[in-house]
């Protein structure tokens, strides 16, 4: 069993996932929360856990290596800031901040005290989306040529962030992992009915500089939940849905052929693809214990959710121009 090494700043919704999977995983050590009844409700539960009301407190015990924070996302900055200062590891949930500066900071401080930073881009770890990364990767689907993501459901509505911020981060990482590449060109529109000023809806459209499309669809006012991803290559297409019972991953041998100047539809069959159902929330905190020491993280770190914060602050200026137009 792993010594157990690791606080949790948060113990709200997401919160109490980071607390029961550190938990499982041998590795819990500390809970930071204001909130003292859910303090003492955590000691009932997990009884040898040490538990804080302020985050200084915490930081002054030298046997948490590293620190998870699981906030709500305007005081992620703050909480992460000092975290680094005191040279613990730490991972983030998403979004890693709001702003563009304020994830440079954290990138440049964590890098000045040798701080190994993660976002919790949770989807990258989620063993079906690293098979399609491997498919990719392979050309066997032939050339990436395009990406659409659908994140709808009904509910959870937030009133401090909109449908923007709440979903996007997830698809925007897996466009970033696929693609290895920032976009050319970001374009976004969305609307808002509930309350005013929060979109309930967004549509993104991004171009990449090697000729690869997507768009990602995210609602909160949708009758059912669907989580499904399509990618188009030139040799075959891949579907998954995350939201479908048993949450297949297929692949098309579908394509056009233009040999003759026409385009003839070649409807190949299609292959289920077997993939590991491991969690991926205990994945990824695995992967982040793993790397409390001095190897630096290649997956989900600082720099890739800079990239995903600059694509989605510049995607969420242009849906406040646009809204309701």
């Amino acid at each position: 069993m792993l010594s157990k090494q690791v606080c949790i700043v948060g113990a709200g919704y997401w919160g109490k996932n980071h607390i029961r999977t550190f938990h499982e995983l041998g590795a819990l050590g500390g809970i930071v929360e204001s909130n003292v009844k859910i303090l003492d409700s955590l000691v009932q539960k997990y009884p040898y856990v040490k538990t804080y009301t302020k985050l200084e407190d915490a930081l002054a015990n030298n046997e948490f290596k590293g620190f998870t924070v699981a906030t709500p996302a305007d005081t992620h900055f703050k909480i992460a800031k000092e975290i680094i200062k005191a040279q613990k590891h730490v991972l983030v949930e998403k979004p890693f901040t709001l702003t563009i500066d304020h994830a440079e900071i954290l990138v440049k401080l964590a890098d000045k005290n040798s701080v190994n930073l993660m976002v919790g881009h949770l989807l990258l770890f989620h063993p079906a989306i690293i098979n399609i990364k491997r498919l990719i990767k392979d050309k066997i689907i032939g050339d990436l040529q395009y990406i659409y993501s659908n994140r709808l459901n009904l509910g959870q509505v937030r009133t401090e962030e909109n449908v923007f911020w709440s979903l996007a981060p997830h698809d925007i990482s897996i466009f970033q992992y696929f693609t290895e590449s920032y976009p050319k060109e970001i374009n976004a529109k969305g609307s808002s009915f509930l309350q005013k000023g929060i979109h309930d809806f967004a549509l993104t459209h991004l171009k990449y500089p090697n000729g690869v499309e997507g768009h990602i669809f995210v609602s909160w006012l949708h009758p059912f939940k669907e989580h499904r991803i399509v990618i188009v290559g030139s040799e075959a297409m891949i579907y998954f849905e995350d939201s479908a019972k048993k949450t297949p991953l297929s692949l098309y041998s579908k394509k056009f052929d233009l040999a003759n100047g026409i385009p003839k539809k070649i409807d190949g069959p299609v292959k289920l693809i077997e993939y590991n159902q491991k969690m991926p929330l205990t994945e990824e905190l695995s992967y982040f214990i793993n790397h409390l020491n001095e190897n630096q993280p290649k997956k989900s770190d600082g720099q890739h959710a800079l990239e995903v914060t600059k694509i989605m602050v510049e995607a969420s200026n242009q849906l406040k121009r646009n809204i309701n137009q």
